[in-house]
């Protein structure tokens, strides 16, 4: 991936999947199909809610949580009042559940948020927190099932909460074979470039901290 795909900023690697509801890197698309598939067998019907996501929809999400239009949550998922919050310390709330632009891993069409259809209705708002995901969650079957299985077909959970500075999120599976490629070529001169003239709030604070931004929130990962 050339830096405009690494940081979202071209769509040039990926390929909408109608069938799957999903838009992927070119070389993700059949092992994610093959995970979809297998587990359409034991009983699971795999749905990406989130799978590439480009810099402009992840600027969106950011700016909004700094502002507080859109909900900004402590490292234990409590919602924050931003209007409290310094800049640096909005900055950092941020980080714990959502990526810089330019840093999300969904840039790549690598990484995929998912959920089994089958376990909620149609009208079902799902939210993507630990508890829908945890014993006695809806997706806790998903989540055991996927812990035994996706290794097999090349996805893992990047963010577990242990290595990552991204809190645990169970939902996010990542396909190893080029995530890893991407995560060593983001590099922090690439994010640099990539937000030096985007309109992010709170620019200042994360400049000034982008070295250690970059080694707690995109380099460390959680392996399996």
């Amino acid at each position: 991936m050339n830096p405009l795909e690494l940081t979202g900023r071209a769509r040039t690697h990926v390929v909408a999947l109608p069938a799957a509801a999903a838009t992927l890197h070119l070389h993700a698309a059949a092992p994610f199909a093959n995970l979809q598939r297998e587990a359409r067998t034991a009983g699971f019907d795999l749905k990406a809610v989130s799978s590439f996501r480009d810099f402009d929809r992840q600027l969106k999400i950011w700016n909004s949580k700094f502002t507080g239009e859109r909900t900004l949550l402590d490292a234990a998922g409590r919602p924050l009042e931003v209007a409290a919050l310094s800049a640096p310390e909005r900055v950092e709330a941020i980080l714990q559940w959502s990526a810089l632009p330019g840093a999300s891993r969904h840039h790549w069409g690598t990484d995929v948020d998912l959920i089994d259809a089958t376990a909620v209705g149609a009208d079902y708002d799902v939210r993507l927190t630990a508890e829908e995901f945890a014993p006695g969650g809806p997706f806790e079957r998903m989540t055991r099932w996927l812990e035994d299985h996706a290794a097999r077909f090349g996805f893992f959970r990047p963010f577990r909460g242990v290595l990552s500075g991204v809190r645990a999120e169970p939902w996010h599976y990542s396909f190893a074979p080029l995530a890893e490629i991407a995560r060593r070529a983001l590099n922090v001169a690439v994010l640099r470039g990539a937000l030096e003239q985007a309109p992010l709030l709170g620019k200042d604070s994360v400049m000034e901290r982008i070295d250690e931004l970059h080694a707690r929130f995109v380099a460390a990962i959680d392996w399996p």
